[in-house]
């Protein structure tokens, strides 16, 4: 009886729960819709060409002409900060394909093979996570120049033991499965046996990871690009348009308040998508 209780009192939390989780997953979804719209729109059409620049134009307010204003050159910021979402969402989708690409296939060979693979790929893992996105950026800087593929790859290379750990334990809990073992008693090979019964049983978790991982690299690109290591000048970019508004914020703290604001949106936005992701997948939570 009192496990009856326990349970009611659980499927009752879990149905109070429920709600608030589809609120939050459906406006992380509205948010991140609204992020991928202004990146198409901005493809075909923007209010002012992005880079033309007007002397007489310098540090406007917003206006009828110039919804968001002007910057120090004259162009328009509403305009910049539109292109800036196709280079922000670039930057996103292939820092994470780069970080999950590799680290999937390290978590495949160390949880799969095991034995001293294992070990040489964990140690890969750690020696990888002892270098920053921004300390690698630094050091591929050093050595070709700065830029947004160098944005890029840093970034991605710095998600690569989050994917690397996440596949590794998924295979190591699975292929002593039941299953699987009964898969490789019939005849069935390794590659079948990683490609059909125990990688997609891994997907639930690795999109998570992905999903979650899309702002931070959002955030790191403009992280590097206010440094002066990401997207370079005049292409616009969130983080270089706040490093370029820091000297004009008596002036025009507009200049400032739009790109901070898109890319808080966006970290808001990609982060509650993250979170009803988890909430949907997770059998636990559900």
């Amino acid at each position: 009886m009192s496990c009856w209780i326990r349970a009611s009192a659980m499927s009752r939390g879990s149905r109070r729960r429920r709600p608030f989780r589809h609120l939050t997953f459906t406006l992380g979804v509205a948010i991140t819709a609204l992020l991928i719209a202004t990146a198409a729109l901005s493809l075909v059409y923007t209010p002012q060409d992005p880079l033309a620049m007007s002397i007489t134009g310098r540090l406007q307010g917003p206006s009828g002409a110039h919804l968001f204003g002007t910057d120090q050159y004259g162009r328009d910021v509403l305009s910049r900060v539109m292109t800036a979402t196709v280079i922000s969402i670039a930057v996103g989708v292939i820092a994470v394909g780069i970080g999950a690409a590799i680290g999937i296939v390290i978590g495949i060979a160390s949880g799969y093979v095991g034995g001293w693979i294992d070990e040489a790929f964990m140690r890969l893992v750690d020696a990888i996570q002892g270098f920053p996105a921004i300390l690698s950026a630094l050091l591929f800087a050093a050595v070709f120049a700065p830029g947004i593929v160098i944005s890029m790859v840093a970034i991605g290379i710095a998600f690569v033991p989050a994917f690397a750990r996440l596949t590794r334990a998924g295979f190591l809990e699975l292929r002593a499965r039941e299953f699987v073992v009964a898969a490789r008693a019939l005849g069935a090979r390794d590659r079948r046996l990683i490609a059909r019964h125990i990688f997609p049983n891994t997907l639930a978790p690795l999109i998570v990871q992905a999903t979650t991982s899309f702002p931070i690299a959002i955030l790191a690109e403009a992280g590097l690009a206010y440094l002066g290591l990401g997207t370079q000048p005049p292409h616009p970019s969130w983080g270089l348009m706040l490093r370029e508004a820091q000297n004009f914020l008596s002036m025009n703290p507009w200049f400032a308040v739009f790109p901070g604001g898109a890319i808080a949106l966006t970290v808001l936005g990609l982060n509650l998508l993250g979170d009803g992701l988890r909430d949907l997948l997770d059998p636990k939570t559900a």
